[in-house]
């Protein structure tokens, strides 16, 4: 309830925001936000909303899939009904999928031998009859192989945690080591194992950052925090858009795929691992950290204060590690619409939010799909009124963000002279609602559009203060953080064509942090 109650103000918000940049004059700007405000428009909403949040996380609808492909449909209807013209931009990458994985502790020379095998399965609830279309747990482009080695407990795998273990005396060439996430990027902890010299890499979620300690903090379904059986997935892939079509798009016609690197190529750039690793769950992990030897791992290593006390190892225990996985060239599908601008069509005021996820995508992203397609809604009511923007406005839906900003990236490589000299901004709409509190990022040209924009709009946890007034009260600090990395699809805008761009959500804080990037989400 608490993501569709927070979806009106968050299209509120891209809706002044949009009108701030687009009205073909003052006077026009304010006749038409008292119309886009207006009841007429806003009946209806809620249940609108929660219809396109309904039936874009029905299923699973992984980037590559059928079921993407239908949600990416869905999108298309949805925008021409709006009458907004709309097209499917598809393009054929490289994606990777799971086709085994294993993963066994053994103690050889205990007295039997034991040896343990996980199912690294995640929990089921009733009541999902799509539950058994999600894919197994697995990293993106994670190598295929097999690796056997002692057990190393190696902290987040950051570089100043391996000097730690170095200044131990733990020496992790040859090992398999275990690493907690949180602090780095999934993709860095797989680099770093490697450069270490372990042979692989079991990446867990550990209580402590994503489950809540102590007996009040309860998981899914009794609570917001992560069970004791979910896992995290998501790439391993350092780079955006296509990896084997850096810098080009992936555009194949009938007759010949286009230009591509080959698997070794892809390897030697660096962006993608080259050891096997998964990631489990928080169950697992700390049954295999209860097994570590050596010595006491530093007090900031340590987990909840429940939690058994961890150890770096190496061993006694052996992990075998297994992984294969399936490399295709499949297609994915961008969803473009666009309203022409009435003075300047040939300036591009751009928003954007990915539909394919790991799971089912109530928040991540689909919270974002379900604000887009309400923006897109009450602009066909205010364009069948006669309004059109001062310059043109472009929605898209996004593919294939989670494998690495794919479908983003890829249109702008494919447009990119076009857009460098005729976008003027880009919205970003990921996780659109995860929780309360307002949060934005954005280069700093953007900043006082931002702060103005957020005056207009009544902040739904507190209806006697606008977002501005609580955001400024709350404890984020900066106010407005800035867009670095690849977070989002705000990254190939602002990294390769130098866009000014801004990326917004309700939530994004710890507090809402625990479930969106495992099944239950």
């Amino acid at each position: 309830m608490i993501i569709t109650t927070l979806m009106i103000p968050i299209c509120l918000y891209i809706i002044y925001l949009l009108f701030i940049i687009t009205s073909s004059s003052p006077s026009s700007y304010s006749i038409y936000h008292s119309l886009f405000t207006s009841t007429s428009l806003i009946t209806n909403s809620n249940s609108t909303i929660s219809h396109h949040l309904y039936t874009l996380t029905r299923r699973p609808h992984v980037a590559g899939t059928q079921a993407n492909a239908d949600a990416a449909s869905y999108v298309f209807s949805t925008f021409t009904s709006y009458s907004l013209p709309s097209r499917i931009t598809s393009y054929h990458v490289s994606l990777t999928y799971p086709i085994s994985r294993s993963l066994t502790l053994t103690h050889p020379q205990s007295d039997p031998p034991t040896s343990i095998t996980f199912d690294l399965n995640q929990k089921i609830y009733s009541g999902d009859p799509y539950a058994n279309e999600v894919l197994p747990t697995f990293h993106a482009y994670a190598k295929s192989g097999t690796a056997v080695g002692k057990v190393v407990y190696v902290n987040y795998g950051r570089v100043e945690d391996y000097d730690t273990l170095k200044q131990m005396g733990v020496n992790v060439s040859g090992t398999v080591v275990l690493v907690r996430y949180g602090e780095i990027f999934r993709g860095d902890i797989v680099r770093n194992a490697h450069l270490a010299g372990a042979v692989g890499v079991v990446v867990y979620t550990d209580k402590k950052d994503y489950g809540g300690c102590g007996s009040k903090n309860k998981g899914y379904p009794d609570d917001r925090w992560m069970p004791s059986s979910g896992v995290q997935v998501g790439t391993l892939y350092s780079g955006a858009g296509d990896p084997t079509t850096p810098g080009w798009a992936s555009i194949s016609s009938s007759n010949a795929d286009c230009e591509r690197l080959s698997d070794d190529e892809v390897e030697q750039s660096g962006d993608v691992p080259l050891i096997p690793s998964l990631p489990i769950s928080w169950a697992d992990g700390d049954f295999i950290l209860r097994s570590i030897g050596g010595q006491v791992a530093n007090a900031d290593w340590q987990g909840c204060p429940d939690s058994s006390v961890y150890r770096v190892g190496p061993g006694p225990g052996f992990l075998n590690l297994t992984y294969t996985g399936s490399q295709v060239i499949n297609a994915i599908q961008n969803v473009i619409a666009v309203i022409e601008g009435a003075i300047e069509p040939d300036r591009f005021v751009i928003l954007g939010n990915h539909r394919d996820a790991w799971t089912f995508g109530a928040v991540d992203p689909n919270s974002g799909t379900a604000a887009l397609l309400e923006v897109a809604r009450r602009f066909g009511k205010l364009k069948r009124k006669g309004w059109r923007p001062r310059r043109t406005i472009i929605l898209c839906n996004w593919d294939a963000e989670e494998y690495g900003l794919i479908g983003s990236t890829e249109w702008v490589e494919e447009n990119r002279e076009m857009l460098a000299s005729r976008a003027v901004a880009y919205l970003n709409v990921d996780c659109g609602v995860s929780g309360p509190g307002f949060h934005a990022s954005a280069t700093p040209q953007l900043d006082e559009l931002l702060k103005q924009a957020t005056q207009q709009v009544r902040d739904p946890d507190n209806i006697s203060q606008t977002i501005y007034e609580s955001w400024i009260t709350s404890s984020e600090s900066p106010l407005i953080g800035r867009l670095g990395g690849g977070g989002s699809d705000y990254a190939p805008f602002v990294q390769h064509i130098g866009i000014p761009s801004v990326d917004i959500l309700f939530g994004g804080g710890t507090s809402s942090r625990p479930l969106c990037i495992c099944f239950y989400l």
